[in-house]
């Protein structure tokens, strides 16, 4: 916080200083650039350095928000559209998480008082990793959402015609999408919540809440912090710790019907953990 202070104290001495320069000098053109190429490399200092080991930082007080998804996206543009590229070259991570996956969406869907099996939507799907070996083969359609067009261009190819109508490929990031009202069984996101600050997941977990039927659940699978809320500058993404998120869930308006921690994964990898999660329309 100390650093965003000292952002604030400069802000206010440059605007005094401009204020009297308006009246006592001929050389504010001067001034005002000297200002703006100051304030340029002030802004580039304060996002570069390691905030996080500074104080604890939470995606509340990320700065830059405009910067954060933009790096994000500058990160995916390098990212191969393969599996592996999904998995982070982790590909040996790809089965047990199928495996936890289906096991833990098996107790939510079919039955009485449980989602159907009509509709689903894979949100940050890439090229359809999640949609190909846990979705299809228990929905009868599924939906991808996705900010990089060529990892759904690559999905029509990977899930081999599967999903083959146009309207089922959104090219949106999830801070733009709106899922269709009342349309989805199940909406799955998984490691890409990270990639949304507080506000922007808490309006897209309200929005995703108006897109399920009745007995819909979301189901959120993400990395966990231990503690706080981690900042990684490689892939422009914060991890929350339990606290935040079931906050965030809270604050949504939805409810959680159930949570486990993902299982097979090295002891030094962070926490996964599956959430699902309804709104409370049971029928």
């Amino acid at each position: 916080m100390a650093h965003l202070g000292a952002h604030f104290a400069f802000r206010s001495r440059w605007q005094k200083t401009d204020d009297e320069l308006c009246r006592h000098s001929t050389s504010f053109i001067l001034h005002r650039a000297i200002r703006n190429d100051f304030f340029q490399c002030y802004l580039y200092l304060l996002e570069n350095i390691p905030l996080v080991k500074l104080y604890a930082l939470t995606s509340q007080v990320i700065n830059g928000e405009m910067q954060f998804y933009a790096r994000a996206k500058l990160f995916y543009q390098e990212v191969p559209a393969t599996e592996e590229g999904m998995m982070g070259n982790f590909i040996e991570l790809s089965h047990p998480d199928i495996q936890a996956s289906r096991e833990f969406l098996r107790k939510f869907v079919g039955g009485p008082r449980r989602a159907g099996t009509d509709c689903a939507l894979d949100c940050g799907s890439g090229i359809g990793r999640v949609s190909k070996h846990v979705l299809l083969p228990i929905f009868d359609r599924v939906e991808l959402v996705d900010m990089m067009e060529s990892f759904l261009l690559e999905a029509q190819n990977y899930l081999q015609g599967r999903v083959d109508k146009e309207e089922s490929y959104h090219c949106y990031s999830l801070r733009e999408f709106t899922p269709r009202f009342g349309r989805y069984d199940v909406i799955w996101i998984q490691w890409v919540s990270g990639h949304l600050t507080d506000k922007d997941l808490l309006a897209f977990l309200s929005r995703c809440r108006d897109g399920l039927k009745d007995n819909g659940v979301i189901i959120l699978k993400e990395n966990v912090a231990r503690e706080g809320c981690v900042f990684d500058p490689s892939d422009s993404s914060v991890t929350r710790d339990m606290d935040i998120l079931r906050t965030l869930i809270s604050k949504s308006g939805l409810l959680v019907l159930g949570q486990e921690k993902q299982e097979g994964f090295p002891e030094q990898c962070i926490p996964v953990w599956m959430f699902a999660l309804h709104c409370g329309r049971l029928s």
